[in-house]
């Protein structure tokens, strides 16, 4: 998960825990570029918000897309942005779009569906 709010990874880390998903945390683009570059083993989706202290999370799905490994990569984006060109340029790239507030079952939903496990009841 990169995403800069601190109280979003509080409520999400251990709710998603509960069902049984490991959870890394970044809050900047510096961090999740580090925490890939440290990873021994792939991740199996990625929640990312667009606007971080450090630039647009836009910019590490434009670099995830360019790495033969990471192109099917399941994405969602998390995100308050209204702007239609940001969204469009997302979707073009393969992300899910999920608009903040959100409530943790729908977001838990989305997660099992794009790794096709069973939705939490």
């Amino acid at each position: 998960m990169v995403d800069d709010e601190p109280h979003i990874g509080l409520l999400l880390r251990p709710h998603l825990e509960r069902l049984g998903y490991a959870v890394s945390l970044a809050r900047t683009l510096a961090d999740a570029r580090a925490a890939f570059g440290e990873r021994a083993a792939p991740l199996d989706a990625m929640l990312l918000d667009l606007h971080l202290p450090d630039g647009s999370g836009l910019e590490l799905l434009r670099e995830l897309r360019a790495r033969a490994a990471t192109r099917a990569f399941p994405v969602i984006v998390l995100t308050a942005e209204g702007e239609e060109r940001v969204l469009e340029e997302a979707e073009d790239l393969g992300a899910g779009l999920l608009t903040k507030p959100f409530s943790p079952s729908k977001l838990t939903a989305r997660i099992a569906t794009l790794l096709g496990d069973t939705p939490p009841q």
